[in-house]
């Protein structure tokens, strides 16, 4: 009449254990990844290149053209 308890099935908890390593490390992967572009954008971003600035200057020299003549 009464079933016997329940065995705890030890496969589910080691299964459960891998799966949350996985994640942490694929989540540790990203924040790295995007902790070093953010470093890798703040340090370009502090020099701006020749060419950008004789871009700006020669499209703030260049005469205004279509139907604004």
């Amino acid at each position: 009449m009464n079933k016997p308890p329940r065995k705890k099935n030890p496969t589910f908890g080691i299964a459960v254990f891998i799966v949350v390593a996985v994640l942490l490390v694929i989540a540790t992967l990203f924040y790295n990844a995007i902790k070093e572009k953010h470093d890798f954008d703040a340090q370009n971003a502090a020099a701006p290149s020749i060419s950008s600035d004789a871009a700006a200057a020669a499209t703030a020299a260049k005469p205004a053209s279509g139907a604004a003549q």
